[in-house]
């Protein structure tokens, strides 16, 4: 396992359960953030800062490896730019600070169906993301394109979701043959796949949608 990892989004639901992972496998985290998370694991240290300043704290850093957990939605976020100043300007600073810190593996989350012409605001700016960390230049890319995430503790409510999450396990079932992709993604399942890529040597650009997900977690 790489000795020195870098999360950005650690305060979020697939950020905790990965950051918590990792340190317990004795990986020294660090955890970039504009709000603390709370946690107390060994090997886990937090840098709470405003975004501004993480690419100077991530060049101290000097990570093996950078992971994006960021993410927000447009109605949590309040307007589409506001959404679009997080899920792709944010992610693409952080990626490149990452780079020019050192490190040549990036693994980020974006969404199943993310689609640079498609109509749908929150997809194409998810899939204009996946673009522009593709010009960094990073010897490895993992692209997580989970569905619905479910499980595990949120710190806002959302009532749409908590409605598809009560749904997912009846809708699950319809998502057969090439809609699997679409079918819930268990959050814990999630991070269990991104630990278990950190510690991939080769390189590439690689997309990770429900079945490689489920598979990467063993």
């Amino acid at each position: 396992m790489k000795s020195k990892i870098v999360i950005a989004g650690g305060s979020g639901l697939v950020g905790k359960q990965l950051a918590d992972l990792l340190a317990r496998n004795g990986v020294e985290v660090h955890l970039v953030s504009r709000r603390p998370t709370a946690q107390a694991t060994p090997n886990l240290h937090e840098h709470v800062a405003p975004s501004d300043d993480w690419p100077a704290i991530v060049a101290r850093i000097k990570p093996a490896v950078a992971i994006s957990c960021l993410g927000t939605t447009i109605r949590t976020a309040g307007s589409r730019a506001a959404f679009r100043a997080v899920d792709h300007d944010l992610v693409l600073a952080f990626a490149a600070a990452s780079h020019e810190a050192g490190a040549q593996h990036f693994i980020t989350v974006s969404s199943v169906g993310a689609m640079p012409a498609g109509s749908n605001f929150y997809l194409r700016t998810k899939a204009e993301m996946e673009q522009g960390l593709r010009n960094i230049g990073f010897q490895r890319l993992d692209i997580m394109r989970p569905s619905l995430l479910t499980g595990g503790k949120r710190d806002a409510h959302r009532p749409g979701e908590s409605l598809g999450i009560l749904l997912s396990p009846f809708a699950d079932r319809l998502m057969i043959g090439p809609m699997r992709k679409y079918a819930s993604t268990p959050s814990h399942i999630l991070a269990q796949a991104i630990a278990g890529l950190a510690d991939t040597p080769d390189e590439g650009v690689f997309i990770h949608e429900n079945d490689s997900i489920r598979a990467l977690a063993g």
